[in-house]
């Protein structure tokens, strides 16, 4: 009696080596897209764990930055001498929920990919959903900062106290320098200019952090340098002009500058803030972005 073997045939996958570089865009960008509802449900699983989505979760997102408002006000205001008005109030509340949206971003994208190592390994998508949908998140807790700083806005504008002008023969007029202007409206779109530059720095983190796990153990202090060298305590137009030569290369100066400018001050910032505002944002998001995409098939094997 022969015994026969039947020879099964199954499918063998072989990994080759290959070098870092990008893949078809066209393809790639379209996947993306379709899969963007991934990156919204894991945004909104983010913000569920972190208690973002209740009541108090957000109180606390708001206050926060209200309350460092409040503290950086009285010391800067010590230092100027106590001549701070409710105008430096709201732009340094405005730069500061700004700042925080741009610092979350990139705390947060740092941290996407590599705690997202599961996903990585066992599932097949584009893995720019990974900070982008950190992105996501960073804006949902920025919007309810934007509340407080309408009331405060109201509140200087049509009730609180006035700064009062006298001129030498005794004779007072109050002033009043919290106002609505349609000026503010292009708040917006200065707004748009800092979500883009950080989609971008999002993704340069998200990679950067892959290969240099101690990215975001360095991040707090980088951010805080940053923020002392950003229009935030003090006026963009207060500096002097050799500081202004190197604001130059700082891309929160124009940005923070418009935005706060539009917004809290209601004043039209000079063109060139807003030509050196569009080039850092869609420069950071390109190179960040491609940065991102032609290192992506290297992280299942670094993390």
């Amino acid at each position: 009696m022969s015994e026969t073997t039947e020879t099964v045939s199954r499918p063998v996958q072989t990994f080759l080596p290959h070098r870092a570089g990008l893949p078809r865009l066209s393809t790639y960008f379209v996947t993306l897209w379709r899969r963007r509802h991934f990156a919204i449900e894991l945004s909104r699983a983010s913000m569920r764990a972190a208690h973002t989505n209740t009541f108090f979760g957000q109180f606390w997102l708001v206050i926060s930055p209200a309350l460092n408002a409040v503290v950086y006000f009285l010391l800067v205001n010590i230092i100027r001498g106590g001549n701070s008005g409710p105008d430096f109030f709201l732009h340094l509340l405005a730069g500061l929920f700004a700042f925080n949206f741009i610092s979350a971003t990139m705390s947060a994208g740092a941290n996407s990919v590599v705690s997202g190592g599961s996903l990585v390994l066992n599932t097949a998508f584009p893995l720019l959903l990974l900070p982008w949908s950190a992105l996501r998140t960073a804006f949902f807790r920025f919007l309810p900062s934007l509340i407080i700083l309408l009331a405060f806005f109201s509140y200087f504008a049509f009730i609180g106290p006035h700064p009062v002008a006298c001129d030498a023969a005794g004779a007072c007029v109050e002033l009043n320098t919290v106002h609505f202007s349609p000026v503010q409206l292009m708040a917006i779109p200065a707004f748009m200019l800092i979500f883009v530059f950080a989609a971008g720095l999002a993704a340069l983190m998200a990679t950067v952090q892959v290969y240099f796990r101690d990215t975001t153990q360095f991040l707090p202090y980088a951010t805080r340098i940053w923020l002392y060298l950003s229009p935030v305590l003090y006026y963009a137009d207060q500096l002097q002009p050799w500081m202004l030569k190197l604001e130059y290369f700082n891309p929160l100066f124009p940005m923070l500058g418009i935005w706060t400018d539009t917004l809290a001050r209601g004043i039209m910032p000079p063109m060139s803030w807003w030509l050196g505002s569009a080039a850092w944002a869609f420069g950071t998001l390109l190179i960040g972005t491609f940065y991102f995409i032609s290192r992506e098939r290297e992280f299942a094997v670094r993390i």
